[in-house]
This record gives C-alpha cells, structure tokens and sequence, in this order.
C-alpha cells in the first residue's frame, strides 16, 4: 500500500518566476494544496525529501506545516524537461475514510499460452480507494492465456474499485506472433541487393565523367 511519510513544510509568501527560482536553488519545490473546496494554499517543500517521497505517485504525506498537520497525495509533478528536479508540485488535501480516485500502475504477472505473446495496452488504470489506503499496484493475471485481458481480469484490492468507464478494451492484449513468409525476406533482399547495385553503377559513372572532363 502507498507509504505514510512526514514533510515539513512552510507558507510560500513571495510568488513569480524569479521566487520560484529562488526557492529552487535553495533545494525547495513550490507547492499548491487544494481540494474539499478550500481556497488554495501555496507552501514550500525540502526539494530531496519530496523528490524521494513522489517517487511512488500516489504516496500519503502528512505535511507539517509549521505546526499543522495536512494529509495530502500528488496529482501533478511538474518536472524540467531538461534537468533532473522537480519545478512544481500540485497535491490534493485528504481526510482519513475519504476515497479518491488516482490512477494505479499495473503489474502483468504470469506468462500467455504457449506460442502466444502479449503487451500491455494500458499500464495504468484509475481506481477508486480510501486515501489512506491506496494500492501501489494492481495485478493482471495472464497466466496461460491465449485471449486478450479486460479490465474484469484486474486483481483489485479489498475495498478498491475500479473507475474505468471502458470495459471493453484490453488492459493485455494475446496474441500470436506472425511470421514472415520466406518469399517476402527474398524479394526484400533482393531489392535490397538491386539498389546497392544501381547506387554502384551511378558512382562509377559519376568518376568516369569526372575523368574524360580532365
């Protein structure tokens, strides 16, 4: 289940693009609280501290925020598309019993029939469970299959529901790997062969003009 960390936080009182940086080279994130429809409320947090918190995206942190405790959950890591920090952080308020809705990375276990393979369509899926009790993962049995997987094969688990609205697509397409017909790879190398030979034939001729301008 997602892990229960403790961060201190403090209120973020200078806002702009030239604080942010500040605040960054200072090893912190800006950060954005909001939800149960409380005003938003902007804090500052310890950048590796929550660097290595978010690194489960659906991780619990109970924030102190100089002296008040908030429970919270990500649901947005802005990060710099070049190097590796994280520039902005929006987290969603908690409250303990409340569900929420987070999307849950899924776990193929198992192998297909025989002769069969298969990929995963949809390596996350949205799942409605208590905030402070969400899964980390949910499975996907393929076991000997040589059907496609729909989200009815998930393992969800108790007191976890699923909120997909498609229960049609595959969450794990089966299939049988197709193989190349032999006459194919030969007409292929023999273009293949044809091509080099006439880039050759035009190099050639490309030198002998060359040579009678001399």
């Amino acid at each position: 289940m997602a892990d229960k960390i403790q961060i201190s936080a403090e209120t973020r009182t200078e806002f702009g693009k030239g604080s942010a940086r500040r605040a960054r080279r200072a090893d912190k994130i800006p950060a954005v609280i909001y939800g149960h429809g409380d005003d938003p409320r902007h804090v500052l947090l310890p950048g590796h501290e929550t660097s290595l918190a978010v690194r489960n995206p659906n991780a619990l942190i109970t924030l102190d925020i100089e002296g008040e405790e908030q429970l919270v959950v990500p649901k947005d890591i802005q990060r710099d598309p070049i190097k590796p920090f994280i520039v902005h952080l929006d987290l969603l308020a908690v409250r303990k019993g409340e569900k929420i809705v987070v999307d849950v990375p899924v776990e193929v276990v198992g192998e297909p029939a025989t002769g069969f393979e298969y990929m995963l369509d949809q390596p996350t899926v949205p799942v409605e469970a208590d905030a402070l009790n969400l899964p980390e993962s949910i499975s996907i049995d393929i076991t000997d299959r040589d059907e496609n997987a729909l989200p009815d094969a998930l393992i969800l688990p108790e007191g976890a529901e699923l909120a997909l609205t498609d229960l049609e697509s595959p969450i794990v397409s089966i299939y049988e790997p197709q193989e190349q017909p032999l006459e194919d790879e030969d007409a292929e190398a023999e273009a293949e062969g044809e091509e080099a030979a006439e880039e050759a034939e035009g190099e050639e001729s490309g030198e002998e003009s060359g040579e009678d301008s001399e």
